[in-house]
């Protein structure tokens, strides 16, 4: 695989620098160590600009090319997961209840070896903006960024991202244009009725039944308003109410998630999903409280990205699949390439435990693939 060599020159540096933020894990805007970390990293390689607290903690770096041209964005993102970590490793993260379970530590450290390389080389026109983003995991750090004027004051005129995929073949880049990743929106609705003895059910008006009948009649959102070419999902995913085995509550809880590619199956799902809660709670003669939030938007990839991304993939990995399906997780990066154009790749990282999971690690062999990626694509889409 041919890894650039001077990259690969800096494989134990890389490694240092991954397991120091995963030793250190920061959630949502409040990655302040670790963007204090990447400065100093920044520092040391001689790039010409670091502006910071951009976002709360994010980072913007810039490399000056040779002559003009236009400004190149790249992006990895800094947070972490509230969660315990169970990798028994040295390396684990020393803050209770946090990990870095999604690989973001090593999307900053390929982003880190690819600054490194640039700033040495410089072979390449215009410039690169390097985007350190807090927050992908919950918080919007990407709309945060974009919405303080992120691409304007910088003149970035693509975007590009990467994203590790465990127990997917080593080294394996893959992509496709159009949607890659699904919009995700919450409903979460509270039901009140009347509670009383679980002996005497006709004298209560039972939220716990109407939140029983609302889940099954929630799903026929997919099985009989969209067509069955397009995509969607509503999943209920918690409930709750009552205390006692012979109480009936007063109220219940439930809460779901929606997943979704084109923006008028988006609208349908809020339409129909609302018209349903209302119903239901009718029917069991409770009242329905919605509070429905949409998330990200739609991962949309542009062709042009697609095929310049697609380039540097090829240089560095031998090939590129750019047929895969559509998947239903959800990414922030979409506000970027919602400003501007681009394409978001994932790059696999062989063997391991699946993303958000407790023992799940970055594997450190990945992450000069990942630089090497970044630094081609830039000299590729601003050649000298």
């Amino acid at each position: 695989m041919p890894i650039i060599n001077r990259i690969a020159d800096y494989a134990e540096d890389m490694t240092t620098w991954r397991r120091w933020m995963h030793m250190h894990p920061e959630l949502g805007l409040e990655c302040h160590e670790t963007a204090a970390y990447v400065v100093d990293r920044l520092k040391e390689f001689g790039v010409d600009e670091i502006h910071e607290q951009i976002g709360v903690s994010g980072v913007v770096a810039i490399i000056n090319g040779q002559g003009d041209g236009g400004t190149i964005g790249l992006r990895a993102d800094m947070d972490a997961l509230p969660m315990p970590e169970e990798t028994g490793l040295d390396y684990a993260s020393t803050v209770e209840g946090r990990m870095h379970a999604c690989g973001h530590d090593g999307h900053t450290t390929m982003l880190l070896g690819a600054a490194k390389y640039l700033a040495e080389t410089r072979r390449f026109a215009g410039k690169v903006a390097l985007i350190f983003q807090p927050a992908e995991e919950n918080g919007g750090g990407a709309k945060v960024m974009c919405d303080e004027g992120m691409m304007d004051r910088f003149g970035v005129d693509q975007v590009y991202g990467i994203h590790n995929v465990p127990d997917q073949e080593f080294g394996q880049f893959f992509a496709r244009t159009g949607p890659l990743l699904a919009a995700v929106d919450t409903f979460t609705v509270t039901l009140k009725g009347q509670g009383g003895h679980g002996a005497y059910p006709q004298e209560t008006r039972d939220p716990v039944i109407a939140a029983a009948g609302l889940a099954m009649a929630l799903q026929t959102v997919v099985s009989r308003n969209v067509h069955a070419v397009d995509q969607l999902v509503v999943s209920v995913t918690q409930i709750h109410g009552g205390s006692a085995e012979n109480v009936i509550a007063d109220s219940a809880w439930i809460q779901g998630t929606v997943r979704s590619f084109k923006p008028e199956v988006r609208d349908m799902a809020e339409r129909r999903i609302r018209a349903i809660i209302e119903g239901q709670a009718a029917s069991f003669d409770v009242t329905a409280e919605i509070e429905y939030e949409r998330g990200y938007p739609a991962t949309v990839n542009h062709q042009s990205g697609v095929d310049m991304a697609a380039k540097a993939a090829l240089d560095v990995a031998g090939q590129v699949d750019l047929e895969r399906d559509p998947e239903m997780g959800a990414e922030d990066f979409a506000y970027m390439l919602e400003e501007r154009p681009g394409a978001y790749f994932f790059l696999g990282i062989g063997p391991g435990a699946g993303l958000h999971n407790p023992k799940y690690d970055f594997n450190d062999d990945a992450a000069p693939i990942g630089a090497s990626f970044f630094a081609r694509l830039v000299e590729t889409a601003q050649p000298l």
